[in-house]
């Protein structure tokens, strides 16, 4: 009887802790990089984006954010974060692993639809937001 009620109980445990797993969304929605057609930043023609743009600065629990990308021919080929929590060691060292694993996945999504890196929720949403930022002024 002891056995049961232990199996049971790890049983409605184990199912608790599934039920309690929520699936990752992105804090920001995706944007595409393309043309927004006339009066858009980019080419005379139309054409597809291209240009610097730097997000707006985003005030995160640590420091502030901010992010600037260059796109070329609508695609995202350069991510830079010219600001990063810096207020004390620890919040470089979050900046220093986190920075780079966010530059990297943008550079593969091609839009702020990207992960937050474990460790370093706040500088990755003030880095997901202003990258978001960035890319609509890219739009216009």
């Amino acid at each position: 009887m002891r056995r049961q009620l232990l199996s049971v109980a790890a049983t409605a445990a184990g199912i608790c802790s599934l039920l309690a797993l929520k699936p990752h969304h992105p804090a920001v929605p995706p944007v595409a990089v393309a043309p927004t057609g006339p009066g858009s930043s980019g080419t005379s023609s139309g054409g597809p984006v291209s240009g610097t743009y730097t997000g707006d600065s985003v005030d995160t629990r640590y420091g502030p954010v901010q992010v600037r990308v260059t796109l070329s021919g609508g695609r995202i080929t350069k991510a830079v974060a010219v600001r990063t929590p810096s207020e004390n060691e620890r919040d470089r060292e979050i900046a220093g692993y986190a920075v780079p694993m966010l530059t990297s996945e943008t550079l593969t999504a091609q839009s702020a639809q990207i992960d937050t890196v474990s460790g370093a929720t706040y500088t990755s949403e003030g880095y997901i937001r202003s990258l978001q930022s960035a890319l609509d002024q890219a739009h216009g």
